[in-house]
């Protein structure tokens, strides 16, 4: 980042409140607008160097993609960082410990 921005919990927490409203809504995954939503309106509304606006952009194109859905996805591509296997919420909880 070229500029220091303070990132509050409640931008995430919308953007977590969206993603599951996507989601749940929508029968395909709407990438494109949930990367816009997030970089451009929930986050990018703080950004105001022109580089850390592509900066942000590019860094939720890592991982606000399809690829993610395959199992050799990797975030980062970095072994230790990926998405848990489709499962239930005990499943689920059990890989996040």
């Amino acid at each position: 980042w070229n500029i220091p921005y303070e990132w509050m919990d409640s931008d995430f927490a919308v953007s977590r409140e969206q993603v599951n409203m996507y989601l749940t809504s929508q029968p395909d995954v709407p990438w494109v607008t949930l990367r816009y939503i997030i970089a451009e309106v929930n986050y990018g509304g703080r950004v105001t160097d022109d580089k850390d606006v592509r900066l942000i952009s590019a860094v939720l194109n890592g991982y606000f993609n399809k690829g993610m859905l395959d199992d050799k996805f990797r975030f980062a591509g970095l072994d230790a960082y990926y998405p848990p296997k489709e499962g239930s919420l005990e499943e689920t909880r059990a890989y996040l410990k």
